[in-house]
């Protein structure tokens, strides 16, 4: 059989700058092209973080060693040409000494594979059950196109890119037990977690080229705890076992499964997978500190006592909610929101730094790419796949910064216009007799509003990172985001208020929850509130004028200055002002 080498065959797909047709390359040539490209192309966006970490990442940090200081990373990033000509000859050396090791289908020891695995009963499974998107076994996809029961050959590329998608990403059904492996019980194992990478809320951050995002996503990282990758540490056997990462390296290629691919030619001669065999690999434990790939959140420690420290945790992106919406995670070193203390990951904390030291303008166009896995039915299947991209200030990155303010307050803001729709839907409800909807069954219309909002928040994100430490061009962004935030947030109000029934106007007077039992025990009325269509529409009125204060007093400011060169209508309303007027 034939082989397949990482090292040469083109089975990465990678954007060429200046907007002209993707490319095919091997590992070799896109380190050595890597500042004349802007990306790799993947078919699932979760491969992205699995190619970038189980391969490119580590050639080039075990061949020419990772950044030592932030000096050292910003005088490597700031380089237009790329690798330097020293750089290319260690990685080209480097491939060239391992090249054996980057063979798909070697006999003896297959890239990211256990040689020779197999079941008590030769049995192997179809390569769907390699690929997170196709239906395999209890893993069917909404409206799926075939069954487990249908072929899925897979290209020599295809299956490479699932074979590192299933070390970082796979669920954690029962595994297939392999020979050799003492822990197999009744042919099977059990107790599997998830891929290492399903466990976090991944970010990546990306560069103007390749070359950029690679060096950007190299920690600072001393010599002595880089470890070597997965294909330094010897043949794998199909014994695992749970253990800590020995060093970063080690924690990038992490073998989470016991795979081999199944190659075999097609009519036309062509390599094809079409089988596999899947089994449980190596269980990380515990989650590395200075895991680079995610935020963090600290709680409190689940044992109380004198000495008990918060427990940090890799902080996982929320399903249906934008990566801006958590930009309290990612903005700051560290931070104490509603939900406990955050920190942003270790290479967001770099990349400021490294704007501090002058390696990185304050305009630099930096992308920040989010990542997850929601997994249903104890983690066992892939119930939706998280995939987000904004663009994000390095000024931002810092606590005392005009830009940090604004992007913060803007996401809070959107957040509380949100809740002023859904308190003004629950008081229509309640004055038309009804209950209000339930935060979590239903659709409610905060969240309608956040997506009307969300693409002039990624603009504003947009021109608050173009705008530098320009303070009078973020504070002219600031009020034209307030501006049509405004006026999304009244129409929002207006389609509600529009749509209540004639009940409404007379509205209902309601007992408060709670009050009313204490108010009894002490023989007095209880406290009660009315619900009318006119009341709930002030009320939103105010919480607005509170939210956006900014925008709020330019509209009172304008209806002052009117009234003063045409004085006032016979109709106006000192407290509106100009509201109803914009």
């Amino acid at each position: 059989m034939p082989g397949y080498n990482l090292v040469d065959e083109p089975w990465l797909t990678v954007r060429s700058a200046g907007g002209r047709p993707p490319l095919e390359l091997g590992i070799a040539e896109v380190l050595a092209r890597a500042h004349e490209l802007e990306g790799v192309v993947v078919e699932f966006s979760t491969q992205l973080p699995a190619v970038l970490r189980q391969v490119l990442l580590p050639v080039v940090a075990h061949a020419t060693g990772a950044p030592r200081t932030l000096h050292d990373k910003g005088q490597r990033l700031s380089r237009d040409g790329g690798f330097t000509k020293d750089e290319l000859r260690e990685i080209r050396t480097y491939l060239d000494e391992h090249r054996a090791q980057f063979d798909l289908f070697d006999p003896k020891n297959p890239f990211g594979q256990v040689a020779g695995l197999r079941t008590a009963k030769d049995e192997t499974k179809g390569s769907a059950a390699l690929v997170a998107t196709a239906a395999s076994g209890n893993n069917v996809p909404l409206f799926a196109s075939r069954t487990d029961a249908d072929p899925l050959d897979l290209t020599p590329a295809q299956a490479a890119h699932w074979l590192v998608h299933a070390h970082c990403w796979d669920t954690a059904a029962i595994k297939t037990g392999v020979v050799g492996d003492d822990q197999v019980k009744a042919g099977k194992t059990t107790g599997n977690p998830t891929g290492p990478l399903g466990q976090l809320g991944v970010i990546v951050p990306t560069g103007r080229t390749l070359y950029e995002t690679l060096l950007l996503n190299l920690p600072v990282t001393p010599p002595t705890v880089l470890g070597v990758p997965q294909w330094l540490r010897g043949p794998h056997g199909p014994a695992w076992k749970p253990r800590a990462a020995e060093g970063l390296l080690d924690l990038w290629t992490w073998q989470a499964r016991r795979i081999r691919l199944v190659p075999h030619e097609d009519g036309s001669g062509q390599l094809r997978v079409a089988r596999v065999v899947i089994s449980a690999g190596d269980r990380l434990t515990p989650m590395p500190e200075r895991e680079p790939h995610t935020a963090w959140t600290f709680t409190a420690p689940a044992k109380k006592s004198a000495t008990a420290r918060p427990e940090r945790r890799p902080r996982r992106h929320t399903q249906g909610k934008a990566a801006w919406r958590g930009l309290d995670a990612l903005l700051s070193a560290t931070r104490q929101g509603p939900e406990g203390a955050f920190e942003t990951s270790v290479l967001l904390d770099e990349i400021s730094g490294l704007r501090e030291i002058g390696s990185l303008d304050a305009d630099y166009p930096l992308q920040v790419e989010t990542f997850g896995m929601v997994y249903g039915t104890q983690s066992a299947v892939v119930e939706d796949v998280l995939h987000d991209s904004i663009p994000l200030s390095l000024l931002a990155l810092h606590q005392d910064s005009e830009a940090h303010e604004l992007l913060l307050d803007v996401a809070e803001q959107a957040e509380q216009l949100a809740r002023a729709v859904n308190n003004l839907s629950a008081d229509l409800r309640r004055a038309a007799g009804a209950e209000p909807v339930p935060w979590d069954k239903g659709q409610r219309p905060g969240e309608f509003l956040l997506h009307l909002l969300d693409p002039l928040v990624r603009r504003l994100l947009a021109g608050v990172r173009g705008a530098g430490d320009d303070e009078e061009q973020l504070h002219q962004g600031r009020l034209a985001w307030e501006e049509v935030a405004h006026r999304h947030a009244r129409e929002a109000a207006d389609a509600l208020l529009l749509a209540a029934p004639a009940a409404t106007f007379g509205g209902r007077t309601l007992e408060q929850p709670g009050k009313a039992g204490e108010a009894a025990k002490a023989g007095k009325a209880g406290r009660t509130r009315s619900y009318s269509l006119g009341a709930a529409g002030a009320n939103f009125r105010r919480q607005l004028d509170e939210i956006l204060p900014r925008w709020t007093d330019a509209l009172r400011q304008a209806a002052a200055a009117r009234e003063a060169e045409i004085g006032p209508g016979p109709d106006h309303d000192p407290d509106l002002g100009a509201d109803f007027d914009h």
